[in-house]
């Protein structure tokens, strides 16, 4: 199994700095990663660095809270793509699904979606913040507005992704969107065992050291 085309190579610390981005960007193409995950500010620098290369770029928005204002989220995503990411990494909105507003939760999907046309969408649901019932809701509205990708963490909340969280997001959505795991995915044995539960992406800062633990 090539593990290393499964894997968002991420750097998303409030500290980063460029030099950072280099390093992230440097390892992604020698792992030859599925794509690096970022912060938009770093979005021009990235695409520069691995335009030659496999590797594609995502970029976070309404990150780390998802509390944003939808046209900031928008426009947010907008210029991402217009710097030349690949790949939207969104935050829904956690208030309004848990106050069960669910029209406006899915309106804000679509809304990015539309806005971000066949470039991909992942929407971040934030599990560790979620009950049983708002996870199969928050899967169904990902559905419903278009989404690719069901995402379980920012890596910013109380917990990261679980198997509990996979196997239940996977009932919900089957093949209509794929399952990105993230947080908390630090070593090989994780990061395989959410891929054979059926995850196509895992967002890791870990992603050198799962490599090498592969390899061994």
């Amino acid at each position: 199994m090539n593990i290393n085309q499964y894997i968002d190579h991420t750097l998303l610390k409030p500290q980063a700095v460029a030099d950072d981005i280099n390093t992230l960007c440097e390892e992604a193409i020698t792992h030859n990663f599925y794509a690096v995950c970022l912060n938009g500010c770093f979005v021009t620098q990235a695409v520069k660095l691995l335009q030659d290369t496999a590797v594609k770029v995502a970029a976070v928005i309404g990150f780390p809270l998802g509390a944003m204002a939808t046209k900031a989220k928008v426009f947010e995503a907008t210029q991402a793509i217009a710097d030349g990411a690949d790949e939207i990494d969104m935050v829904l909105n956690i208030g309004w699904l848990k106050a069960g507003d669910h029209d406006a939760v899915e309106r804000e999907i679509k809304e990015i979606k539309t806005a971000i046309g066949e470039k991909v969408l992942k929407v971040i649901i934030e599990t560790c913040f979620l009950n049983v019932t708002e996870k199969k809701v928050a899967c169904q509205l990902c559905v419903n507005a278009g989404a690719d990708f069901v995402k379980t963490s920012t890596g910013f909340g109380t917990g990261g992704a679980t198997m509990d969280d996979i196997e239940l997001m996977k009932e919900e959505v089957g093949s209509l969107v794929k399952i990105k795991a993230s947080g908390g995915i630090k070593d090989y044995a994780t990061a395989k065992a959410y891929i054979d539960l059926g995850v196509t992406r895992i967002g890791t800062s870990s992603g050198v050291a799962i490599m090498l633990a592969s390899k061994s």
